[in-house]
């Protein structure tokens, strides 16, 4: 059986993208992340100990989005592997990036990367 915690339309202002403009001026992100976490304790005991914290979550994927990048795809590794390394009973991430009005000649519109990773840790 698979369980899964959601953070969906997280928004962040941050410095990622290849142009200048971009690093000095920043951009607007929206960023939807999927865990998969064992929650069969918490369904029972309602204690958020025996859960994936959705707080403490946010918290490094915040972290994680104000260390400029040029590429959304590192961005989201990062975060990724942060997760992994800070929560080990995750199982599998998936975690989209998406910047607002990119600079590509479009007014409004995304530009995202998606990853889905699995962590050959997790217990």
């Amino acid at each position: 059986m698979s369980h899964y915690i959601h953070l969906r339309n997280l928004h962040f202002h941050a410095f990622h993208g290849v142009m200048p403009q971009e690093r000095t001026a920043g951009n607007d992100y929206v960023v939807n992340l999927r865990a998969e976490y064992p929650i069969e304790q918490a369904m029972q005991s309602d204690d958020v100990s025996h859960t994936l914290n959705y707080a403490e979550v946010y918290a490094v994927v915040e972290t994680e989005m104000q260390k400029p990048s040029c590429l959304l795809e590192n961005v989201a590794y990062r975060i990724a592997q942060r997760l992994f390394r800070d929560f080990p009973l995750i199982r599998s991430i998936r975690l989209e990036v998406a910047k607002q009005n990119p600079p590509m000649g479009t007014c409004g519109g995304q530009a995202a990367v998606e990853i889905q990773l699995n962590n050959d840790k997790s217990q």
